[in-house]
């Protein structure tokens, strides 16, 4: 059995999001019983070099829109980076799946032999579609959505790898 790029990518995104949309519920509900400025847990770190909770959302939505935009063949989003309270991500999460759900997995598939052309600072990274899901996107929407819920549990949420894995 073959597994297609949009079985690889658009499924993993929604789980995913959705796993932590419902961890950041807990960590809006922990920062109000608690007293705690929710830009506590919004600008927390896991070191001082690493990107604040809000940054590492706002990446794994870029990620997940970004990957299924290009393989589609289609623009990219642009969302600003603005948000400021977990109600502000939600909305973000919320607004990346609306847009990864109005892709069909024939338009997410038919990027598996596309030339995929990244420009970072000095240089400019070239994929396949399928090393692009799979060797950069996947890693760097799974890094970004574990930090997240690293910097939450770091900061004393009580969350568990359930809550980050979801029930199937």
């Amino acid at each position: 059995m073959s597994l297609s790029l949009y079985q690889a990518s658009v499924p993993q995104f929604v789980r995913m999001f959705g796993n932590l949309s419902a961890i950041l519920d807990k960590a809006a509900a922990y920062a109000d019983a608690r007293k705690i400025d929710q830009g506590v847990l919004l600008n927390a770190r896991l070191a001082p070099d690493m990107h604040p909770l809000t940054r590492q959302v706002q990446i794994a939505s870029d990620a997940a829109k970004g990957c299924v935009a290009r393989l589609a063949g289609v623009d990219v989003p642009s969302f600003a980076d603005t948000e400021s309270s977990f109600a502000e991500l939600q909305a973000r999460i919320t607004k990346t799946l609306d847009f990864i759900k109005t892709l069909t997995p024939e338009q997410v598939a038919s990027g598996e032999g596309r030339e995929i052309t990244l420009k970072v600072p000095g240089s400019e990274l070239k994929f396949s579609g399928q090393d692009y899901l799979l060797h950069f996107v996947l890693p760097n929407f799974y890094f970004h959505i574990t930090t997240a819920y690293a910097i939450l549990r770091h900061n004393g949420l009580e969350v568990g790898k359930m809550d980050f894995l979801g029930r199937a």
